[in-house]
């Protein structure tokens, strides 16, 4: 089973991604993570994307798809995988769904956690006084990142809702809530006709 989760940054798509992980056995894979690890590896790749994390701003779509294809070889994307915060843009969506296709494959359910931005704002000033270590744990860099999210996130959402993919549910309950709903509607996708 291939899910993908949506949400602004803070939203805890990277802490549902985990439990998700877990829940099914199934790998999680997330952008995010890759890039950081990208922009610290002193690769050629890396001060392009440091500087753009940093910023706030998106990846391009090539680099982000080249990382996602690659990742989708290893043995353990089989049988589908977790995809946090990924796709960011409508490209990146029917790509995507391309390299989906060509293993006969797709996407089964998009989950979107909701949250406002004041509440987005103060988790962030936490994450940051607690040390996450992330560049981009800030609040500054995170107001950008807040509006490319609001830019390019009702397209992506609009996309997957006429395909009949698209959940959505509120990112502020306690962690263990928000699982509990987002496990159930994992069940509910299993169960959709083919």
């Amino acid at each position: 089973m291939n899910i993908v989760l949506l949400g602004p940054p803070g939203a805890g798509k990277g802490t549902q991604g985990e439990l998700l992980s877990k829940l099914m056995n199934t790998p999680r894979i997330s952008t995010g993570d890759m890039l950081r690890d990208a922009a610290a590896s002193g690769s050629a790749l890396a001060a392009s994307v440091d500087k753009t994390l940093v910023d706030g701003d998106l990846v391009s779509d090539d680099i982000v798809v080249g990382l996602i294809k690659e990742r989708l070889l290893i043995a353990d994307c089989a049988h589908g995988a977790i995809f946090d915060g990924f796709p960011r843009t409508i490209r990146q969506a029917k790509e995507l769904d391309d390299i989906l296709a060509g293993q006969h494959a797709e996407i089964d359910l998009v989950i979107s956690l909701e949250i406002v931005d004041d509440i987005l704002v103060k988790r962030v000033k936490q994450r940051e006084a607690a040390g996450s270590g992330r560049q981009d744990d800030n609040a500054e860099t995170l107001k950008n990142r807040l509006a490319v999210y609001h830019r390019t996130a009702s397209p992506l959402l609009a996309y997957y809702h006429a395909q009949g993919k698209l959940e959505c549910l509120s990112g502020l309950p306690p962690i263990a809530v928000v699982s509990d709903e987002i496990a159930t509607m994992v069940r509910r996708a299993e169960r959709k006709p083919i």
